[in-house]
């Protein structure tokens, strides 16, 4: 095992010196990150302006049109940080079959990949282009005087910038960017101007653009890519694509996303982890398996903020691995229970997967954040339970100590009151989702910076806020881009269509909630958990209508299978990043993680047949 890795690198990597064009690459690069930063600090600040809870102390602050401000810096940071994420080779995906071919193709069929997704890239710019104009001859103005249009620049500039960085991947070089740019626009010309049939070439550009996602192109081109088609060769606008991202984007729940993924980056960057760490050992060291109720406890309190996007085991293995080792835990044992606690706490709220399922299965964000409490504690339940089953029975345990436990509490104090605050201001009324998770970031942003002075040090904030934004940027351009995609589904009645073939064929709910943790096991194996919900859940809600199933434990049953679908070998994301968290081989992580599966499973199914387990505390909270 080797030491500890930096959570963060440096945004920029270092340049050559002396080199006129290194910089000022440099320096536009730079200003990426600086607008990425200050966006996502303004909605912060605008955010905690317009708490509604200032109205009840009589205290006025003028911003006129706060929220939809704030939702339109969702835009920027969702727009910028796709850039930024494309520039960095960080595009989200699905996993990619390209390892498995022979080198001499994967390379060539790289190239082609990334150049149809360049093409993609750079035909949404043209569409959003023409949406802008639109926009433009409007003169629509937000409630604050400025203009839309000024925010919905980001659309076309952000898609060409990606499209262009797509291209320079594909030509290996600036002349042959140059040159895929320039296929780019003969296809485009061929596809405007085919002497066939558009309708004929519908389903072989689909069949394309899959292989295309299978060898590793962006999940938004995939989405984007089939609007356009679907779109285009229909006769259909293509400006609707980007007219429906831009109405997702600026969904007033949408901010909450930027927000609260900050709140966990800053934990994570942070020193709360030594914090936490220290008092659940203090608290549980003592018992048998107390190593593995600690490392259950913080593990599922980092996901709830980081969103289970991988960032608990990069931050916490370093901590937690050692801990379990010195509990007498043998190395298999340890690995297995660590990477499996590493997504535990995606039902906690206030995690990010909540928030975007309520989204866009439109479903009360009060009520899922209720109804994923108990399930969360069941699945953590049953993880420290294999820990206490695995722990040693023979091995020297620390006497508890009142004093440690007490200053380790008191030392944790500020971090321990952090999920009070979302959940106070909104299950009470104080304070609108968005709102809340501004207040959210502000305290953890004050308590780690001013109280526990972790972030004051070597310009850690910039390169902590462009990490936060280039996972809130690839993940908002799925989303955006998945909305033209869907809302053809929806008119085509797919969903519908799909749901009556259902119910024709499967006649007992078991059967079907079987059938739904299979499959949702298997996407969770191959997607990450955001485009999941962005891609399957559309079309997994209606069936949920037709079976009769409680929207509330529809989205957790989702939830969970997806949670366990991280450690089903042989692609689930927590074994590659535990694999290289801990420089072990796959197979062996595979191996030792099995234990901690089959008991998640037995979880997962004990909350998929018991309904009440998730929606009794919403029904309470309802009456």
């Amino acid at each position: 095992m080797t030491g500890p890795r930096p959570l963060l690198e440096p945004a920029l990597p270092p340049q050559e010196p002396g080199h006129s064009r290194s910089r000022l690459r440099t320096a536009l690069w730079r200003i990426e990150d600086l607008v990425l930063a200050v966006s996502l600090a303004c909605m912060v600040v605008l955010g905690v302006v317009d708490l509604g809870l200032w109205r009840h102390l009589g205290i006025r602050i003028p911003i006129a049109g706060a929220d939809e401000l704030l939702r339109h810096l969702t835009l920027i940071v969702g727009m910028v940080g796709g850039a930024v994420a494309a520039r960095e080779g960080r595009l989200l995906s699905v996993a990619s079959i390209t390892p498995l071919l022979p080198k001499r193709f994967a390379a060539t069929l790289g190239t082609c990949t990334d150049g149809i997704a360049a093409f993609v890239a750079l035909m949404l710019a043209l569409a959003a282009a023409i949406f802008v104009q639109t926009e433009r001859d409007a003169g629509v103005q937000l409630a604050s005087g400025i203009p839309a249009v000024w925010f919905e620049y980001a659309l076309p500039a952000g898609f060409a910038l990606i499209g262009l960085r797509l291209a320079r991947r594909a030509g290996h070089s600036r002349v042959g960017a140059v040159v895929v740019m320039v296929l780019a626009v003969a296809l485009g010309y061929l596809a405007a101007h085919s002497p066939v049939a558009v309708e004929s070439w519908r389903w072989p550009a689909l069949v394309a653009l899959l292989l295309c996602a299978l060898l590793g192109a962006p999940i938004f081109v995939l989405l984007g890519g089939a609007a356009l088609i679907l779109f285009f060769t229909q006769g259909d606008p293509i400006a609707s694509i980007p007219l429906d991202h831009y109405d997702q984007v600026t969904n007033p729940l949408l901010a909450t996303l930027p927000l609260f993924t900050l709140t966990g980056y800053l934990l994570a960057e942070s020193g709360a982890s030594h914090r936490l760490v220290r008092l659940f050992t203090a608290w549980t060291g003592h018992w048998r398996g107390g190593a593995a109720v600690a490392t259950v406890l913080v593990c599922a309190f980092f996901t709830a903020f980081t969103g289970g996007s991988g960032v608990t085991i990069l931050a916490l293995g370093g901590l937690l691995m050692p801990v379990l080792l010195a509990a007498g835990y043998v190395p298999r044992a340890a690995l297995g229970m660590m990477t499996g606690a590493g997504s535990l706490g995606v039902l906690l709220p206030p995690c990010l997967p909540l928030i975007l399922y309520s989204i866009i299965g439109q479903v009360s964000l009060e009520q899922m954040f209720l109804g994923g409490l108990l399930p969360s504690l069941v699945l953590m339940g049953f993880a420290i339970a294999w820990g206490i089953w695995a722990a040693p029975a023979q091995t020297a345990r620390t006497r508890f100590d009142a004093g440690e436990a007490w200053h380790a509490a008191w030392d944790a104090k500020w971090e321990l009151a952090l999920p009070l605050i979302p959940l106070v201001l909104i299950l009470g009324g104080y304070a609108l989702p968005v709102q809340a998770a501004a207040l959210t970031a502000l305290y953890a942003f004050v308590i780690e910076t001013f109280i526990h002075d972790d972030l004051r040090k070597n310009g850690r904030m910039l390169p902590l806020m462009v990490e936060c934004g280039v996972l809130v940027g690839g993940v908002l351009l799925i989303l955006g881009t998945a909305m033209g995609f869907t809302n053809w589904l929806v008119t085509e009645h797919v969903p519908d269509d799909l749901a009556a073939l259902f119910a024709t064929h499967i006649e007992q709910k078991w059967i079907f909630l079987l059938l739904l943790n299979v499959f949702l096991i298997a996407v969770g194996c191959l997607m990450d958990i955001f485009s999941a919900i962005i891609v399957v859940a559309p079309l997994i809600v209606p069936l949920g209508v037709v079976f009769g199933i409680d929207p509330v434990h529809l989205g957790v049953i989702f939830l969970a299978n997806l949670e366990l679908g991280y450690l089903t070998p042989p692609v689930g994301l927590n074994l590659f990043l535990s694999a290289y968290r801990f420089d072990k081989p796959l197979l062996e992580v595979a191996r030792a993680t099995l234990p901690m599966m089959f008991v998640l499973l037995a979880a997962v199914i004990l909350i998929t047949y018991v309904p009440a387990i998730s929606t009794w505390l919403p029904g309470l909270f309802a009456r």
